[in-house]
């Protein structure tokens, strides 16, 4: 796994939320993208791509307003998420779902066609990390992580990585994206299996 991937992915999500920031002054800077990189909440969508970027920055106006757009421990999206997701060109579904509320937001055409360019780009380096985290041009496995915006603890899911020579060790899949952790026996990354 290369070392620069979360690095690369990190600036390109940077970059990409400096552009959703030209439309949206009052949006306020990414303190971490690469929260973003390992984190995957079942409320907020397991896929990270531009789609999901916006349903953050729906959550950036929020805390800039000082708008309470969630319940339940940051699972129930209410209708001023709603609001702030559609100000962002997100639609989203007529009825809310019972436990994640209007969550399941998505791009409309002329959003994808505003910022068609950044969306390439970013899609590009989430391309190479995942092959990078994966090795094998794999699917990245989905999990339940750490959701630092709702003030968890930062355990996470923990699972098993495996270097060449078949030791093993338990670590959060976000940590692992930060960085390749090197066996000292074999000097081969720790991979997810």
């Amino acid at each position: 796994m290369s070392t620069t991937q979360p690095l690369v992915l990190a600036a390109e999500l940077a970059a990409a939320w400096s552009d959703i920031q030209a439309y949206h002054h009052d949006l306020p800077d990414l303190a971490s993208p690469e929260a973003l990189i390992g984190e995957s909440s079942s409320a907020c969508g397991t896929q990270l791509g531009f789609e999901r970027l916006l349903h953050e920055a729906a959550h950036g106006l929020a805390a800039a307003r000082d708008i309470r757009d969630t319940s339940r421990a940051g699972r129930y999206h209410n209708r001023r998420f709603l609001l702030l997701a559609s100000e962002l060109g997100l639609a989203h579904p007529v009825e809310p779902h019972a436990s994640s509320g209007f969550s399941q937001v998505t791009m409309l055409a002329e959003t994808e066609e505003r910022y068609a360019t950044t969306i390439d780009r970013l899609e590009l380096a989430l391309g190479a990390h995942q092959q990078a985290v994966t090795g094998d041009g794999g699917v990245l496995r989905a999990f339940r992580g750490p959701a630092g915006r709702h003030g968890s603890s930062g355990g996470g899911v923990r699972v098993k990585a495996v270097c060449g020579c078949g030791r093993n060790v338990r670590v959060v899949p976000s940590v692992l994206a930060q960085a390749s952790i090197v066996c000292g026996a074999c000097m081969q990354p720790f991979k997810i299996t």
